[in-house]
């Protein structure tokens, strides 16, 4: 009766246990970063909802304000589109641009064009660098922000003396021109300016205007309406003229067809932080895998491959490429290796003719003794044929076999 041995596997993968423990810290640090992605979008999901909206009731909208302004006999009408916003520019009408930074450098040139010497007011919402040099010309938006949120009037505009401190700390702005009111100063650079039209377009239309540019639009909101004099400035900037056309700008905005946007006019503000901070991010993840690699550990092979078959694939290569000289020198150096310990010559010096044939020649006693038969078969030229060199490795293996003879 026989037995069959079981034979051992020689499967390289890997087990279910061997996967998981590989990859247990990477899933958890993608289950951290979901649950955070699902916390954050949790808590702010209606954080900003319907921002500087007067139809929102949310506490960043402007629900609250449109509102009181309607209590006074100012009605509120909302637009979405440039053609509509300058359409609505007029003696009798007060346009608020809520984000003027989303409008492109030709709407917010066309803008201009439209409400400047128009008699109206418009109040521009915390514009940036580039937006307020070209919807308020001669003003300029400082790098730095306000240190502080409230902030005293310090001017002479009767609007911010009655409003008093007010929350306008954010953008601070500085201007050329001289007959502006500068109000709201921070660091000596003011918050909320009020820019009248020139001379000469106030007495072309009969009604002056101006513009007003805020730093910030915290006044507008829902949740900080009833702080300090915020309803008060706000009332007063907004309740100025009979109608209150308030724009509210939008990428989808398609009256300007011509007007490219550049890739990175579409991301949202502060991609490059985010782009910066997912560099860092992949940083450390690889610093945190690098030491988890350590020193190289040997391992057994999954099978037992003979010498005999290396050999054999490494003579097909070498007789698919037509390799005969590198053949002849792997045959050659290998049997100088091999005799050098049995004549006495260190294997350092094995591929040394000056060293090895000497102590060869004397350990021989047969015709292959001759020092120049010896120097060409074991540092001669490569063979022309196969033939050739099929004698060449029977010479070489008859050599071994005759120094090994005892």
């Amino acid at each position: 009766m026989t037995t069959e041995a079981t034979l051992p596997t020689t499967s390289a993968s890997p087990s279910a246990r061997q996967v998981w423990t590989r990859a247990r810290g990477i899933a958890l640090a993608l289950v951290v970063l979901l649950a955070g992605a699902v916390a954050i979008a949790v808590v702010r999901s209606d954080a900003r909802q319907g921002e500087l909206d007067p139809r929102s009731a949310d506490p960043y909208g402007s629900r609250a304000v449109a509102e009181l302004l309607a209590d006074r006999g100012v009605y509120t009408r909302v637009v979405t589109t440039l053609d509509d916003a300058r359409a609505a520019a007029g003696p009798d009408t007060t346009l608020l641009v809520a984000v003027p930074d989303l409008l492109t450098e030709r709407q917010q040139t066309r803008l201009h064009s439209a409400t400047e010497g128009s008699g109206g007011r418009t109040l521009l919402v915390a514009p940036g660098g580039s937006a307020v040099e070209r919807l308020a010309p001669g003003v300029t938006a400082d790098p730095a922000l306000s240190f502080d949120s409230t902030l005293a009037p310090a001017c002479d505009l009767p609007a911010a003396r009655r409003a008093g401190t007010a929350d306008t700390g954010g953008i601070r702005y500085s201007t050329t021109r001289i007959e502006a009111d500068t109000c709201y100063p921070s660091r000596r650079l003011a918050t909320l300016l009020r820019i009248p039209d020139a001379p000469e377009e106030a007495a072309q239309e009969g009604t002056p205007g101006d513009t007003v540019v805020l730093g910030a639009p915290d006044i507008l909101y829902n949740n900080h309406l009833d702080e300090h004099g915020n309803a008060s400035l706000a009332l007063q900037l907004l309740g100025s003229r009979d109608h209150l056309v308030w724009y509210l700008p939008s990428v989808s905005d398609t009256t300007a067809p011509d007007d490219e946007r550049s890739f990175f006019d579409l991301l949202p503000s502060g991609w490059l932080w985010g782009t910066l901070q997912l560099f860092i991010a992949a940083a450390l993840a690889a610093l945190w895998r690098a030491r988890r690699l350590g020193p190289l550990v040997p391992e057994e092979l999954p099978v037992a491959i003979r010498a005999s078959e290396t050999a054999e694939g490494r003579a097909r290569l070498y007789r698919k490429a037509n390799a005969r000289d590198r053949a002849a020198t792997a045959l050659r150096s290998a049997t100088r290796t091999r005799l050098a310990p049995l004549v006495g010559t260190p294997v350092a010096q094995a591929h040394t003719p000056e060293a090895l044939l000497p102590a060869l020649s004397a350990r021989l006693h047969d015709p292959h003794g001759d020092g120049q038969l010896l120097h060409t078969l074991l540092f001669g030229p490569s063979p022309g044929d196969d033939a050739a060199l099929i004698a060449l490795a029977d010479q070489l293996d008859a050599l071994e076999r005759e120094v090994r003879r005892p």
